[in-house]
């Protein structure tokens, strides 16, 4: 890929800003993705361990996506390592690109399953009781987990082919359909929580208005996340498509939100199960 410069300045001042720039990318590229697999993966292993072993204050059948979408980012975290390992040694690097359907399609799904649950559990309570057995969603994830594989085999093979642009257009295209489907479950939920319920009086009513307002809070700050999450990586892969070319300044922004984005769903069940006791709820 040829880059255009400018020459305001001589080239050789040129020439050397921009290598001093690609040294720092690459360096905020590591520090990100080391910080992923360092805190990332012993965080979703201790969740993982608390839905499995029922320690948490639900079990795994009301966590089960939770739980996978767990093991997914375990999945992430070791992408990130691999890409850290691969800047030196380049037989890491495809196994590295497989594993980036885990966090370009696989986190997104799960996060859209969990919010289509919240969405029926708020908004059509019936609904949500007919397919709220373990089997169901057993079948939701499995039907997930295929398509995640279908994912990391198309990321491998369009970026080994170095595809970008193809690779650009598949997981901006993702991210807009997820974050879609994402906010008008979020948006729907956070309207009905805002709406007055029965009328109750006394200490049941106080205790509805407690629960309500946590919930409320819980949905707001994912609706937030999502936001972090998905439009500067977004934008990230349209100035990749408008300019046809693929540089680090561009992805860099998207990657680092991305990244630290991944800590507040492990954050969020720690909290609800008790186990962050200096931000629980009184």
């Amino acid at each position: 890929m040829k880059n255009s410069t400018v020459n305001f300045i001589t080239p050789e001042v040129s020439a050397n800003s921009t290598t001093d720039l690609n040294l720092i990318l690459d360096s905020l590229n590591i520090c990100v993705n080391s910080v992923s697999f360092l805190f990332g993966f012993p965080t979703h292993s201790y969740v993982l361990w608390l839905i499995i072993t029922g320690t948490g204050r639900s079990g795994v059948a009301s966590e089960f996506f939770n739980l996978n979408l767990s093991v997914c980012e375990m999945g992430v975290c070791l992408d990130c390592l691999l890409f850290v390992l691969g800047t030196w040694i380049f037989f890491f690097l495809p196994l590295a690109l497989f594993l980036q359907g885990f966090a370009i399609t696989g986190r997104a799904l799960f996060q859209c399953l969990m919010c289509v649950e919240r969405y029926l559990a708020v908004v059509h309570p019936v609904t949500f009781l007919k397919y709220k057995p373990l089997r169901y969603r057993v079948i939701c994830c499995t039907v997930v987990w295929i398509i995640i594989f279908g994912s990391c085999l198309v990321c491998m093979f369009t970026l080994m082919s170095n595809n970008i642009n193809a690779h650009t257009w598949c997981f901006s295209t993702q991210f807009i359909l997820f974050l879609s489907v994402q906010l008008f479950c979020l948006v729907a939920v956070l309207r009905a929580l805002k709406q007055s319920g029965p009328g109750e009086r006394g200490r049941e009513r106080k205790e509805e208005n407690h629960t309500k307002r946590r919930a409320f809070h819980l949905i707001l700050i994912t609706t937030v996340n999502m936001f972090i999450t998905y439009v500067p990586i977004i934008i990230s892969g349209v100035f990749i498509i408008l300019k046809n070319q693929y540089h680090l300044e561009y992805w860099a922004p998207g990657l680092v939100c991305y990244v630290l984005a991944g800590f507040v769903q492990p954050v969020l069940y720690l909290h609800r199960s008790g186990k962050l006791s200096c931000f629980c709820y009184p």
